[in-house]
């Protein structure tokens, strides 16, 4: 559900990018730069233009109140359920604006607690990131704070809190923001899909228990009720020979998963709200907690009257996620080539570059490894957040990061403020094609991106497995 207050006109002489008010000051202390390797003038001279910096104004200001509460919605049929709410709703607000738009969030905290606001995926002015520590102080309880800023990227994104994620999120703050163009005013429905899971009580409340020494020794909380969209097993209705632009979203604590459409022609044109280099089939694509996928599907026209059954593959209970219901007449499926971006960098050449930043995740020892409730303290290089060090990217440069992960658990590395590339896998060169924000790196597995830093400031750097960042998975890095 969109929830607009006002759409105004401004002059782009006023718009607060280009007043100054966002400007940030990042002062580095005891910062830490690994190697002094030099960025090759190729990789950056290939990468070119593959994303802009450059906010395209329209003049438009879109905006949206947001209040955080208390309240009761119904995730199982006849029970209800107590959450944590952006406006009384599982999941909150859907926000859409046109790329170019200037989007004003007025947010109110009602909650009993602190809270903030991340826009997960939107390269921001640092100062609206919303993490606590590093860019904003938390918004206290009866508190407001206005978050405002112009999408650079179109694409699928999602906001949800940066201060006690972990519970935050479970107990539903979560919704989505997504930044259209003109190709999405193409398909005959754009339809959003928040996966998430629950863990709940007997009685179908959420079991208060968080951030449980269960969790940190393992991948997370998984819960036991798995929804989409807030309900269990969603239905879509579709025509046939509709042509559906489907963003899946990844807002669990630390579920993975692995979706199926059957028979269905689904292709990827998107990941994490960037458009890949070419379209390829979903089979065996995990989405990690934080990633976003976004699907092409055809639907036959020759389908009217039967119902396709979406499941998730990933453990070895598989879940139906879904069903995508085809009723009525045939439509003619419209026809245009696959949104993609064709300046994506192929960088074959930089897996044999030196690493400048190398991250090995693994478990905090300098308390003997024992941490919070009697679990383990996560961390990255030895430190937990916030005595981390700050890591520097050099600015407008290739820069290449190594993740090592020394564990025998997932972590979905998410870096705020940037799009990177994954370039190898354990060695062996990767072949994706797209950019994203966060990258799953699977136990005693090394992984190397290679990034362009285009948006200056401090930024958090984490595992996106929410009880593994409370837990002290977090650092920063400066952009500068």
């Amino acid at each position: 559900m969109q929830v607009i207050i006002k759409k105004t006109n401004l002059k782009k002489a006023t718009n607060l990018m280009t007043i100054g008010l966002f400007v940030v000051g990042v002062l580095v202390v005891g910062s830490s730069l690994l190697t002094n390797n030099v960025s090759s003038p190729a990789l950056r001279g290939e990468f070119g233009n593959a994303y802009s910096n450059v906010v395209n104004d329209s003049g438009e200001v879109v905006e949206v109140g947001i209040r955080a509460y208390e309240d009761e919605v119904e995730i199982v049929n006849g029970y209800k359920t107590k959450v944590w709410s952006y406006n009384g709703e599982i999941p909150g607000p859907e926000i859409r604006i046109n790329l170019g738009d200037t989007l004003k969030v007025n947010f109110t905290n009602n909650l009993p607690d602190e809270t903030t606001i991340h826009w997960h995926g939107v390269r921001v002015p640092n100062a609206m990131d919303g993490v606590p520590g590093v860019n904003q102080e938390p918004i206290a309880p009866g508190d407001s704070f206005v978050y405002e800023f112009t999408p650079k990227d179109a694409g699928t994104f999602w906001f949800h809190p940066h201060v006690r994620g972990a519970e935050q999120v479970e107990r539903g703050l979560f919704g989505t923001l997504i930044v259209e163009d003109k190709i999405s005013k193409e398909y005959s429905q754009d339809v959003v899909w928040i996966l998430d899971d629950i863990r709940m009580t007997d009685t179908y409340q959420i079991d208060p228990n968080f951030v449980t020494g269960g969790d940190l020794m393992h991948d997370g909380r998984w819960g036991n009720v798995i929804t989409v969209n807030g309900t269990i097993n969603e239905q879509l209705e579709v025509r046939p020979g509709e042509r559906i632009r489907l963003r899946l979203v990844n807002t669990s604590n630390g579920r993975v998963y692995l979706p199926s459409f059957g028979s269905l022609d689904s292709k990827i044109i998107a990941v994490d709200g960037m458009y890949v280099k070419e379209a390829f089939d979903l089979d065996n694509f995990e989405i990690a907690p934080g990633n976003r996928v976004d699907l092409d599907i055809k639907i036959p026209k020759d389908s009217s009257g039967k119902t396709f059954k979406v499941y998730d593959y990933y453990t070895r209970n598989n879940y139906q996620l879904a069903e995508i219901i085809v009723t009525g007449s045939t439509i003619e499926t419209p026809d245009f080539d696959y949104p993609v971006n064709i300046n994506i960098p192929d960088w074959t050449d930089a897996i044999n570059n030196d690493v400048d930043i190398s991250f090995k995740l693994n478990t905090f020892s300098g308390n003997g490894g024992m941490g919070m409730m009697g679990g383990i303290n996560w961390a990255i290089n030895n430190e937990v957040f916030p005595d981390n060090s700050d890591y520097i990217l050099k600015y407008n440069e290739v820069n290449i990061l190594e993740y090592k992960n020394e564990s025998f658990r997932l972590h979905p590395m998410h870096l705020h403020g940037q799009f990177f590339k994954v370039i190898s896998r354990n060695g062996v060169a990767s072949n994706e094609n797209y950019f994203r924000d966060t990258v799953l790196v699977h136990p005693n597995e090394t992984v190397r991106v290679a990034i362009v830093p285009l948006d200056k400031g401090e930024w958090a750097h984490h595992c996106h497995i929410l009880e593994h960042a409370e837990s002290g998975m977090m650092n920063t890095i400066v952009v500068k």
